[in-house]
């Protein structure tokens, strides 16, 4: 017998503050750990860390194919790969997306990404003050992801700032904005397919040549698909390392003396990346449909409805994570699924761990302190941490 949706137990849409989330997704692990929301159409909602892990593990009862995110979206264009692919035809379009965001590809861009964190940080420092995320983070971010496409900062920025309208539209249910600014997207992603036509580059270094050419090591991809793969990167690929870097800002400027371990021992930072990720993983909105009727949790879900993965409780699980809300560098193990888990683990892992830890490093090393400037303001539902962090920097001595 289904049970009846019409309480709604999991309110999406209240009010977020930087630490107020976490207050609730505890009570909500405590008291339904499975819950139910009538918001967006009605989806469930997983809190507990095994659950969200089974979830993404198991492809034979869950399909990121029907529906992907919640909200639901429109996909008038067709499917984007490869979040909206199950396995095995998944692995088509991850295997060349997979080559370009291998370490070794990663690493090259050291140097550059240090480069640009200096010449963005230098003058906002030398002014005293700064918003992380707008100033800073945003900029950062896009020209990261502009160095995988081997595209240029503006138009970067261009594809966040109408990815921005997109994820409003989506967590607004509004339709017509949604489908304007989704086709704004594919705009830019056949713009950028037919210039790399023209000028193919390396498949091993860039994304859009080694999707086009993927034919020559195995199945080939339709153009069509190309630019939906293309579309789909732009708008999720700068959002979530914005996020979690602003998380981070906030988290030292509150806390002076991990700035002051951090600055005196550099050396820390990789380490205390993956504490941050644990403890401000930035997805929240990332579904699956189950395929048929199954439980989870003691609670019944029916075939066909949306489960979403709440990864910023998940990480905090007190099951998992002894002392799940203290800062702790030295965890052991530290399991956290900021990344995911399965065939749809976020495959720039290692590009967000180098943008976090040059990020976070330039900041400490260009200031002698920095502390909270104003009121931190958090983005919509899409995804978790800050769209407004104001700082103080203090030049170093």
């Amino acid at each position: 017998m289904q049970e009846s949706k019409t309480e709604s137990e999991f309110n999406p849409l209240y009010e977020e503050t930087f630490d107020n989330s976490h207050v609730y997704y505890s009570e909500m692990r405590a008291k339904c750990p499975v819950a139910h929301s009538n918001e967006f159409g009605g989806f469930w909602a997983l809190f507990k860390y095994d659950d969200v892990i089974r979830l993404q593990e198991d492809t034979d009862s869950f399909s990121t194919a029907e529906q992907n995110i919640v909200p639901r979206v429109t996909r008038k264009d067709g499917p984007r790969p490869p979040l909206h692919f199950d396995p095995p035809e998944h692995a088509t379009f991850r295997n060349p997306i997979n080559r370009i965001f291998r370490k070794s590809r990663i690493d090259k861009l050291e140097t550059s990404l240090q480069n640009y964190a200096s010449e963005l940080l230098v003058p906002l420092v030398s002014k005293g003050h700064a918003d992380f995320t707008k100033d800073f983070a945003e900029y950062f971010t896009a020209h990261a992801f502009g160095e995988i496409l081997s595209l240029p900062l503006d138009m970067m920025l261009r594809a966040r700032s109408v990815g921005v309208r997109y994820y409003r539209a989506t967590t607004s249910m509004n339709q017509e904005e949604m489908v304007q600014a989704s086709t704004d997207l594919y705009a830019i992603a056949r713009e950028i397919v037919d210039g790399r036509k023209q000028a193919l580059l390396n498949p091993d270094e860039d994304l859009v040549s080694a999707l086009l050419l993927a034919g020559e090591r195995g199945p080939a991809i339709s153009e069509k698909l190309v630019v939906a793969s293309i579309r789909q990167v732009l708008s999720a690929a700068q959002a979530a390392p914005g996020a979690v870097l602003g998380s981070i800002a906030v988290h030292l400027a509150r806390d002076q003396e991990l700035q002051a371990t951090l600055r005196k021992s550099p050396e820390l930072l990789p380490r205390a990346v993956e504490e941050f990720l644990r403890m401000y993983a930035p997805y929240r909105v990332f579904a699956r449909t189950a395929k048929h009727d199954v439980e989870i949790g003691g609670r019944q879900i029916k075939a066909g409805e949306a489960i979403t993965m709440m990864f910023p409780s998940a990480n905090r699980d007190e099951a998992v994570f002894p002392n799940p809300h203290v800062f702790d560098m030295n965890r052991q193990p530290n399991r956290h699924i900021a990344f995911g888990r399965g065939a749809h683990q976020c495959p720039a892992s290692s590009l967000a761990r180098l943008e976090l830890r040059i990020g976070i490093g330039a900041l400490l090393a260009l200031t002698s302190s920095f502390k909270l400037g104003g009121e931190v303001k958090m983005t919509d539902w899409v995804e978790f941490g800050p769209s407004s962090t104001p700082l103080r920097l203090f030049p170093k001595n």
